[in-house]
Parts: C-alpha cells; sequence; structure tokens
C-alpha cells in the first residue's frame, strides 16, 4: 500500500483498501502540514502515521484540539478516536471509488 493510498483509504473490506479517488486526487500533493491546515485531519494523521513521524502526529493531534475544543493528550488517544493504529499489512487489492 502506498503512502497516497493509505491517506484517503476511507474503509477496507477484506483484503482490499478503499481510497477516496476525488479527494486523492485533489490533494496527493499536499503535506502532512498542508493537509492538517485544510482541516483534514484524518488524511494529515495518515500521513504523519505513514511516515512514522511523532511530531507530525503531535501537530495534527494540537490543530484538531485546537479546532475541535477536544482534550486528546496522546498520539493513542488520536488513534483510538480517529480508529486508525497502523499501516495494514496483507492489502491485497486496491479499490478506489469517486
Amino acid at each position: 500500500m502506498t503512502k497516497e493510498e493509505f491517506v484517503f483509504t476511507i474503509g477496507f473490506q477484506g483484503e482490499a483498501a478503499i481510497v477516496d479517488g476525488k479527494a486523492r486526487k485533489e490533494y496527493k500533493k499536499l503535506s502532512t502540514i498542508d493537509l492538517t491546515e485544510k482541516g483534514l485531519f484524518r488524511a494529515a494523521f495518515c500521513s504523519a502515521l505513514f511516515d512514522d513521524s511523532e511530531p507530525e502526529m503531535m501537530h495534527v493531534l494540537d490543530a484538531y484540539n485546537k479546532h475541535s475544543g477536544a482534550s486528546m493528550k496522546t498520539i493513542d488517544d488520536m488513534k483510538k478516536m480517529l480508529g486508525i493504529y497502523t499501516v495494514p499489512d496483507g492489502i491485497k487489492k486496491i479499490t478506489v471509488v469517486n
């Protein structure tokens, strides 16, 4: 699974990742910080998680807290809230939906 596919995955069905093709096309060139600034917190967090960048994950968490009024303190809190813990292994198919 590529970073671009992971960042814009909206779900999974068995061994397939379901990717939002419209969002991927529009935002694929944006960095984690750029995605955060656009309010695309899930995509931004996935970008940081894919890169295993704790500073970027914390940046997304802090921006989300500020934007939403939430009070998450740890990266694990953000992972739980989003339901995203790791880049999944075993994805054999990518399905793009528009």
